[in-house]
């Protein structure tokens, strides 16, 4: 399975529906900073993967963004896809996904 995927890839298949979890691992500073995250998405703490991703299922693809797809994404990558967890990386991350016109929502 690639490592990456581009915004508009994305904003196709969530388009047509498809079955996604989108993560939300941007490093908690930078989350509580943006007010925005994508639809849909929940915030896992990426120093915590070990922990929370016992509960992904193998069955579902697994979106993952921060804030411009770098380490923070790699290294949440690299342990997903180490547990054979179908994952992927938004390329550029948040800010890309932003800047390609992707939806947006306010956290609560």
């Amino acid at each position: 399975m690639e490592r990456t995927i581009r915004p508009d890839d994305l904003k196709e298949q969530l388009a047509a529906r498809k079955e996604l979890v989108l993560l939300d691992v941007r490093r908690k500073s930078d989350y509580d900073a943006d007010p925005e995250k994508l639809p849909g998405a929940q915030w896992r703490d990426p120093d915590k993967v070990a922990e929370w991703s016992m509960n992904l299922h193998g069955d579902r693809q697994v979106v993952v963004y921060c804030v411009r797809g770098g380490s923070v994404s790699n290294k949440v990558l690299d342990h997903l896809q180490g547990k054979n967890v179908q994952a992927r990386f938004i390329e550029g991350g948040i800010e890309a996904w932003k800047a390609a016109g992707g939806p947006i929502v306010k956290k609560r």
